[in-house]
């Protein structure tokens, strides 16, 4: 008589070999090219920082890691695509802000923030600059809080569009100084900033690596930056938190797999990301875009995305932003 004799025996037998076709699976892996979602446009800073970490992984997986654009809705319909995929190891999402923004600029998402995803790591964060025209009489946040306290409502700031982290991130300043300035919304940052050297506005918060080339010329003069900590691109510029305690503000991105895909092949895809970020030329091409890497473990970047959400969540809902 063939067969298992004894039911506990059958699952503890039938497990054991889940466990080691599992543990074979992830040892081969990957056995043929893995894609890298980006749910942005090609050439932004999200797109060139995925090619970045694509190249070094190809090199150390010996599998083609392929960056694919996929833009749209603020990153929602690249981040469903991924979210809809086979969570076997060959679909990664490359992350930005509006990760952790949209749960709440949205009223439905097709697709859930947490749930539908299995971190893999935190890959980097970015700083933002406080840009304003040098018309507008401040050189330090203490003076533009005194303007906007004495003139509620009068300055005027710019952004790249309704619910974009510069947005956000200005609505978080006035909450927490306790000011009002009007809000500006553009489609996409060119148009902003172009505007903003115009003096058409007066206030800008936008990336690091995007402000710098105004600020160097003199058609902006860049206040704060709002990292915790000074950035070594511009060691001179204090933090918003030296005036504001308690404000940060970082773009951050996030290297995401579907959910399900096993703990095995997230720990080898964690470990080669990680080992590519301390890369000495991925260091200094970071470093010149003002970002800093991180590589922190899959739990350390659920629980980052998940108090991100909050953050941005509470600015969403005070600034009234809605999905454009």
């Amino acid at each position: 008589m063939s067969g298992c004799l004894h039911p506990t025996a059958c699952r503890l037998c039938a497990a054991a070999l889940i466990a080691t076709a599992s543990h074979a699976a992830a040892q081969s892996y990957p056995v043929k090219s893995i894609r890298m979602i980006v749910p942005s446009t090609p050439g932004g800073s999200v797109d060139t920082l995925a090619r970045l970490v694509a190249q070094k992984m190809t090199a150390s997986l010996g599998q083609q890691v392929v960056v694919e654009n996929r833009s749209g809705s603020g990153g929602v319909v690249g981040t469903e695509v991924a979210a809809k995929s086979a969570p076997d190891g060959y679909t990664l999402l490359m992350a930005y802000g509006s990760h952790v923004i949209n749960p709440t600029l949205y009223p439905k998402l097709p697709y859930d923030t947490v749930k539908d995803f299995a971190p893999i790591t935190q890959v980097a964060v970015q700083p933002l600059l406080v840009n304003v025209h040098p018309a507008l009489p401040v050189k330090s946040v203490k003076e533009l809080i005194a303007l906007a306290r004495a003139r509620p409502g009068e300055l005027n700031y710019a952004s790249a569009g309704s619910g974009s982290g510069g947005h956000l991130a200005t609505e978080i300043l006035n909450m927490m100084a306790g000011i009002k300035m009007t809000h500006v919304p553009y489609r996409g940052s060119a148009p902003a900033m172009f505007d903003l050297v115009a003096g058409n506005t007066q206030l800008m918060i936008l990336t690091l690596i995007t402000s710098l080339p105004h600020v160097r010329s003199g058609r902006l003069r860049g206040i704060a930056i709002t990292s915790a900590t000074r950035s070594p691109v511009v060691p001179e510029v204090p933090t918003v938190g030296e005036t504001v305690r308690g404000y940060e503000v970082v773009v951050s991105y996030f290297l995401l797999a579907p959910a399900r895909t096993s703990h095995e092949v997230v720990s080898r895809l964690h470990a080669e990301t990680a080992k590519a970020l301390k890369q000495p030329d991925v260091v200094e091409r970071l470093a010149r875009d003002g970002a800093d890497p991180v590589g922190n473990t899959p739990e350390q970047t659920a629980r980052y995305i998940a108090d991100e959400m909050v953050k941005w969540g509470k600015a969403v809902k005070a600034s009234g932003a809605r999905a454009d």
